[in-house]
């Protein structure tokens, strides 16, 4: 089915017998392919040491070098498909633990003990090595796309920082979901009253009618800079301490990106919240924090992550619960401006595999700023 395919129908329900408009109805695939995606925190892989870890699908281990440096390599000896991260890493090499065939970090075999010498040439095997980078607290690796290896690979997803000195936080946390299913609920901008419902954050007596402008952007869209909601006591907090106009610019990039950057005069707040793929129904959240206000504040990186975690925390039990009505495949409904941007990412998902296959320029499904309206 063309998922930019938009249906119009009425269907009975048999308990109240009332029509409803089943409106855009997705096509859901698999993760995005020609991106970086964080695989792990930096301080998960010591000097000297590897680590296991599935993205996408994909078995890797991540190696760091006793002088610091971060290799990825795909986590299965070619041999007897031994998982390497079960061996052993003197910081230059990796060894099976199987047959002690070594690789170094460039996936290159370096020595077969059971060879005779002369016999065959080692090097001509070899594993996949897979990009990697280091930024913000992470380790990326790019997942190359089988069908255009040799695209140009985009910069690595900075947070953006505008001014030092800042506080950096970061959290995570698993999902029992798919991708799409991830970043819909990632996006999704009227679950807030219920989901989240708290003195602190929203109340469901707090809901009220928003209206708010979007704008395409490269690989994405923008919630334009904007007031943020009344009905938020983190906003409420950081407007009174602040001098100037308080706003906020909320960004979705592909393939899993929401950037919030909020600002009030000289003090800022800025997030990223990612949903990487682990397995086909098992994702991560990784949501990576930095600001420049409050700094003063005893333990207030501490309270920060308190409410950090409790707000993922809450988004983590509603996607466990919707896992479990998912698992019977029913047919969902995207309706009115709420699920707006939900239809946009199944849009640019859709666009961006069509313009991989053909090598046309993606057709951004947003084609200028729109004002979108709803309750929350």
């Amino acid at each position: 089915m063309d998922p930019s395919h938009v249906q119009r129908s009425s269907s009975i329900n048999p308990e109240t017998e009332h029509e409803t408009e089943i409106g855009f109805r997705p096509s859901r695939t698999g993760p995005l392919f020609g991106f970086w995606y964080p695989a792990a925190r930096s301080s998960q892989v010591r000097a000297g040491k590897m680590k296991a870890q599935v993205l996408l699908g994909q078995p890797l281990v991540l190696c760091r070098t006793p002088q610091g440096r971060i290799a990825a390599l795909r986590d299965i000896c070619p041999h007897r498909g031994m998982p390497l991260s079960f061996g052993r890493f003197d910081g230059d090499r990796v060894e099976c633990a199987y047959h002690g065939w070594q690789f170094d970090l460039h996936g290159r075999c370096k020595q077969i003990p059971s060879l005779v010498n002369g016999t065959l040439e080692p090097e001509k095997i070899g594993v996949k090595a897979y990009p990697c980078q280091e930024q913000d607290g992470y380790i990326w690796v790019y997942m190359v796309d089988a069908r255009d290896p040799n695209r140009p690979r985009p910069d690595v997803p900075r947070l953006p920082v505008p001014s030092k000195p800042h506080t950096l936080l970061h959290i995570s946390t698993m999902l029992n979901c798919t991708i799409d299913d991830g970043i819909v609920g990632l996006m999704d901008p009227a679950h807030g009253p219920f989901v989240h419902h708290s003195a602190w954050w929203r109340t469901r007596k707090s809901i009220h009618e928003k209206a708010k402008t979007f704008e395409p952007i490269p690989g994405g869209f923008r919630m334009v800079a904007h007031t943020p909601s009344r009905n938020s006591g983190p906003y409420k907090l950081l407007g009174l301490a602040g001098s100037g106009p308080l706003t906020t610019t909320i960004d979705f990039v592909l393939p899993n990106l929401r950037y919030e950057f909020v600002q009030c005069g000289k003090w800022w707040v800025s997030t990223r919240a990612t949903v990487t793929p682990i397995t086909e129904h098992e994702c991560r959240i990784d949501f990576c924090a930095a600001w420049n206000c409050f700094r003063w504040v005893p333990f207030a990186k501490t309270l920060f992550r308190l409410f950090a975690a409790a707000f993922l925390n809450q988004d983590k039990r509603a996607m466990e619960r919707q896992a479990v009505g998912l698992r019977y495949k029913p047919a969902l409904m995207l309706l009115d401006d709420a699920d707006t941007p939900a239809k946009w990412y199944y849009k640019l998902k859709a666009a961006y595999l069509i313009a991989a296959e053909t090598g046309q320029p993606l057709d951004h499904p947003l084609k200028g700023p729109v004002t979108l309206r709803w309750r929350s």
